[in-house]
């Protein structure tokens, strides 16, 4: 197996003087699945159909499976669900599903009734697609995905529209795919719940930028349980606990917030400090870090450093 199983160098697609996707290079581990983050319009959607060669970068390289995009077989490889999936509206979801086997060819012999199954809709392969609710189509497009046993899939916000069982069950599935075949996943979701119990590896984009990719474990480390203050002078509190409580290991987040990642079991003591210190504190909480956390914490760096930018 490829080191990488995704790898691009410098990728980069514009839109007159506009950059969608502007110089990412994205590593994406063999057998592994990899969590694309960001906010809407930040260029993940655009990334992936680059990479699937539905739209032509404007610079850089993109690595497939250790092949160049150029290699077209290597497509038949790869399972993919951008946006909202497409078929034949008059068709059922058996037929739909029997046009796309005879063209990439079947690869085994209940491939259909093995990728109904997987998402749940075997009961439903007789009804037409119009028929069909918006998660119903949505699983369905997750069917065709997976149908011919790829090594690589690529999903762009697949748990849209699913229903608490349907996600729980697609979820399992993916696990199952990763951890029993070694497939590797790609995916990029809004429902950061979802990608905090799927993810090895995380990306984060911004604005068409890839900031940082960090493994999961790697993540929790950082992510780990701290004290959360709400106070009137983020400054002044930071330069206590450095000066009267000999406190290093702390984060600054926008105006008034500040976390706290040593000395937990002396918080009261702490938040005596900024009252005798004249400062105003508004709440005081002991949390575990998540990937929301994470989340919005790059979105404020990222927010801070725009304001920055304009002063």
């Amino acid at each position: 197996m490829c080191a990488y199983s995704i790898e691009t160098d410098g990728l980069t697609k514009k839109y007159g003087d506009c950059a969608a996707v502007n110089n990412v290079s994205l590593h994406v581990p063999g057998g592994q699945i990899y969590g694309l983050l960001g906010r809407n319009g930040a260029g993940k959607t655009t990334t992936m159909k680059l990479l699937l060669n539905l739209i032509r970068p404007t610079d850089g390289k993109i690595v497939l499976l250790g092949e160049g995009c150029h290699n077209r077989k290597n497509y038949y490889r790869i399972g993919s669900m951008i946006e909202t999936p497409a078929f034949y509206e008059n068709l059922t979801a058996r037929e739909n599903l029997e046009i796309l086997a005879r063209l990439r060819g079947r690869h085994r012999r209940d491939t259909i009734a093995h990728a109904l199954r997987a998402v749940g809709l075997e009961q439903e392969e007789r009804k037409l697609f119009r028929a069909y609710s918006v998660g119903m189509k949505q699983r369905l497009g997750l069917a065709a995905a997976i149908m011919h046993e790829p090594e690589l899939l690529i999903l762009d916000e697949p748990m849209n529209g699913l229903d608490p069982i349907g996600i729980h069950a697609f979820r399992s599935y993916l696990l199952r795919l990763c951890r029993e075949k070694g497939t590797t996943v790609l995916i990029s979701s809004h429902i950061l719940g979802e990608i905090e119990q799927l993810a090895d590896w995380i990306g984060y984009m911004h604005k068409g930028r890839l900031l940082e990719e960090i493994s999961f474990q790697e993540l929790c480390r950082k992510n780990r349980r701290y004290a959360a203050f709400e106070v009137s002078d983020v400054k002044r509190a930071a330069l206590i606990l450095e000066k009267q409580y000999h406190i290093l290991d702390y984060a600054v987040f926008g105006k008034n917030s500040l976390r706290v990642y040593e000395q937990l079991d002396q918080r009261a003591q702490i938040n005596s400090g900024f009252i005798r210190a004249g400062l105003a504190v508004s709440g005081i909480e002991l949390r575990a870090g998540s990937l929301e956390d994470y989340f919005i914490q790059k979105e404020n760096e990222q927010a801070q450093c725009l304001s920055e930018e304009k002063m």
